[in-house]
């Protein structure tokens, strides 16, 4: 029982999703820092307030409908995502290309799938002989049965 424990504890990718947990929690509190004090007051000069919250609110019946609530939490979140593009994945990427072409390492090329092979094959082979498409293809696969 215990040895299967093990087992499953030190298996590859357990281990390195726990490494990814605590290293994403970690960098969590870098985006949320650069997010709070530098892209929301930049947000803030521009819109001339720190959130939408006060936006577009509409009573029915007693009750508030936010919209500006809504609003700021998209705001939000595409101020994290663009932070995290462009501080982490882009420059990231760019290293991995630099590093690779130091090595010579060519980017991988993709892999056609069978079926398109196939279909590339039966496509040229409707082509005529000349290079050209024949008047099978042209007339959308009527063929021309008068005599010229």
């Amino acid at each position: 029982m215990l040895q299967g424990f093990k087992e499953f504890i030190m298996k590859g990718n357990v281990v390195d999703l726990a490494v990814a947990v605590v290293i994403g929690a970690a960098f969590g509190s870098v985006v949320t820092a650069m997010v709070d004090s530098v892209l929301m007051p930049f947000v803030s000069g521009v819109a001339g307030s720190p959130n939408f919250d006060s936006f577009a609110v509409v009573t029915l019946n007693g009750n508030d409908i936010k919209f500006g609530v809504l609003l700021t939490a998209i705001v939000n979140f595409l101020l994290i995502a663009a932070a995290v593009y462009f501080v982490i994945v882009m420059p990231m990427n760019k290293m991995i290309a630099a590093r690779n072409r130091k090595l010579g390492i060519a980017s991988p090329t993709e892999e056609v799938p069978e079926d398109v092979k196939l279909l590339t094959e039966i496509r040229d082979a409707l082509i005529s002989p000349n290079g050209s498409t024949g008047r099978r293809a042209q007339t959308g696969g009527m063929a021309d049965t008068s005599q010229s």
